[in-house]
């Protein structure tokens, strides 16, 4: 098996938390090599301490196994973080079809510098795609997600926030 069959492979790993996305649309996956007949996985947390990184690390094992890959290492890089910048369209789109605002903007982004408080980006509703939205709580069903309501079609919605 070669790089990227490894990699197709890994698109059939969903997020335990988000189960729509894969942990390659999440960008968690930085890197898939092999050194000396071993399969090396090189992984991103989204944030430290993220409890969905053991869950993913087991399934990720799992799926490599299914295809025949016995011997795999997985390696956490902590730095650079990840960032939302890291997630593909795919990623974005599958989370607002599944009713997650997925983020407004990139993080590397220099318009915060001379953005005017209250001027931040609107967050699209998922549901019905008003601009006409809320913040409700900085902290949605996970703690990278806030949660939002929207004041057209009354619905509330997680954001998955730019970090």
């Amino acid at each position: 098996m070669d790089v990227q069959a490894v990699w197709d492979r890994l698109q059939q790993v969903a997020d335990p938390e988000i189960p729509v996305i894969s942990v390659v649309d999440l960008g968690i996956v930085r890197d898939v090599r092999f050194e000396g007949g071993e399969c090396v996985v090189t992984i991103t947390p989204t944030y430290s301490g993220c409890p969905a990184m053991e869950v993913i690390a087991q399934e990720v094992r799992q799926e490599l196994a299914r295809a025949g890959i016995e011997r795999v290492r997985l390696e956490t890089r902590l730095s650079p973080a990840w960032t939302t910048d890291w997630m593909s369209d795919k990623g974005k789109a599958a989370l607002k079809g599944y009713g997650i605002a997925p983020p407004a903007q990139q993080v590397v982004d220099i318009s915060a510098l001379i953005r005017r408080r209250g001027d931040e980006p609107a967050i699209a509703c998922p549901n019905c795609g008003s601009s006409n939205t809320q913040l409700t709580s900085q902290f949605g069903s996970t703690s990278c997600k806030a949660l939002y309501k929207c004041l057209d079609c009354r619905e509330p919605f997680d954001y998955f926030k730019s970090h």
